[in-house]
């Protein structure tokens, strides 16, 4: 898909410009320069045609903090892949000297450049965007991504200068978020997963901002990996920046089919960890967690086995406890061979014979329950048929006989027992008891999600 990169000084509204092309509110925005810090791919869909936008962070050739070089570094990458750049200026500020160096950089590059004048709020202020004739990159076009004047222009003229392209339909992949609290290695794993430093990677906590998409071809498969800022207790979010940054994390998890919740080796499996795991579930992610820095922590199998026995005894889900090393890969091919067994799990359909004949089994293993109903006693519980009637999540219908109620305890033991059967450690599980003739009863481990992507 053909990208345009978004380039521009600090707090010029890059990513007020992109949520306003895209109609989406993806980009974190804040009045604070210098939030959005690694580059960032957003579909754009204008006029049946679709384009990738990259927000890239505000680069400020004259900073020498380590950050802003590394910001710098990924706008120069953003530029480098894509087909067309959009310089955004603050028309209300007038033409400034990181605008002039910007200019300078894009007339040297091979793709062609077309300069936004944001801020011209009113039609009274568009003659503003005049000023930036001087810049020698052609006619600046005036925009508002406050109060969207001006963008349909600009979207017409962003179509026009684009190459043309196969329109190949996408083939159906496997979407990843990577969660975890702050400053645990998920950016570097991330890294390590691509094979390149796609995201930005510091000691300090919190330098992940957005929710970055990042797509990668394995064993023919088209995985979308989504690095997320780190989730603290929402008791210690005081920031307005770090609360929106949490809001898109959860919003990741919740577009999502699997996701990896990374902990800290030498905390072991805390009880955040716990929460942010029980999230990822509840929105309808297959998950595991996985315990980085290892290597660092020199954890002994015993350790690590009381780890996936806390953690086999909280979450129903029985997700697996993985270990590994963002630093010297260690074990990162396990973990995406992981991923995608766990999204092959999601996607896929059990055979009815073969769910009838668990049936079958589990009956024999445990006979159903005597309950009262309906001013009734002493009937036993029945299991009549049982299907699969949905995938993403997987969900099944089991029919039961009427004149029993299916106790807590019993579909419990029935979900644990599918889930052993048939490898869905970590993958939600939805089972509908429906009785002969009567009405659906549901029970499982997460809500069915109704829309998704």
């Amino acid at each position: 898909m053909v990208k345009v990169a978004v380039l521009g000084v600090p707090n010029v509204g890059k990513s007020s410009l992109i949520n306003r092309l895209s109609a989406r509110r993806e980009a974190v925005v804040h009045e604070r320069p210098g939030v959005t810090r690694d580059r960032n791919e957003l579909r754009c869909e204008w006029n049946g045609r679709s384009f990738m936008l990259i927000d890239t962070g505000g680069i400020d050739f004259r900073d020498g903090d380590p950050l802003a070089s590394s910001i710098r570094d990924q706008a120069r990458a953003g530029l480098a892949d894509s087909d067309l750049a959009l310089l955004v200026v603050d028309a209300k500020a007038g033409r400034r000297p990181g605008d002039e160096e910007l200019a300078h950089l894009l007339r040297g590059s091979r793709v062609p450049v077309i300069v936004a004048a944001n801020k011209c709020d009113t039609v009274a202020e568009l003659p503003l965007a005049a000023e930036f004739f001087s810049l020698g990159l052609g006619e600046p076009m005036p925009v508002s991504a406050a109060q969207g004047l001006g963008s349909g222009d600009l979207l017409d003229e962003i179509l026009a200068r684009l190459p043309e392209e196969d329109e190949a339909q996408e083939q159906e992949g496997i979407r990843l978020a990577v969660l975890g609290r702050p400053n645990v290695g998920k950016s570097s794993l991330v890294n390590r997963f691509l094979g390149e430093e796609r995201v930005i990677v510091s000691d300090a906590a919190g330098t992940t901002r957005d929710a970055i998409d990042t797509e990668l071809m394995l064993d023919g498969r088209r995985l979308t990996i989504v690095d997320t800022a780190g989730m603290r207790r929402q008791a210690k979010v005081t920031d307005s920046v770090e609360y929106y940054t949490v809001l898109r994390s959860v919003r990741a998890a919740e577009r999502a089919d699997v996701a990896l919740v990374v902990c800290e080796g030498s905390a072991g499996v805390t009880s955040q960890d716990m929460r942010i795991a029980q999230l990822a579930m509840r929105a309808g992610c297959a998950t595991a967690l996985v315990l980085n820095k290892w290597d660092l922590y020199e954890g002994s199998e015993q350790d690590l086995r009381a780890q996936r026995l806390a953690v086999q005894g909280k979450l129903r889900l029985r997700p697996k406890v993985l270990t590994a090393s963002a630093l010297s890969g260690r074990n990162v091919s396990r973990l995406l061979n992981e991923v995608l067994w766990l999204g092959e799990r999601m996607a896929s359909r059990i055979p009815t014979p073969e769910l009838n004949r668990f049936l079958g089994e589990l009956v024999q293993e445990r006979s159903p329950p005597v309950g009262a109903r309906r001013g009734a006693s002493g009937h036993r519980l029945k299991l009549l048929y049982m299907t699969q009637i949905e995938r993403n999540p997987p969900r099944f219908a089991v029919q039961v006989s009427s004149r029993a109620r299916v106790t807590r305890e019993y579909a419990y033991f029935l979900e644990n027992r599918l889930r052993k059967r048939f490898g869905m450690d970590g993958v939600p599980l939805v089972v509908d008891f429906v009785e002969r003739g009567g009405s659906r009863r549901r029970a499982g481990t997460s809500p069915v999600r109704t829309q998704r992507r």
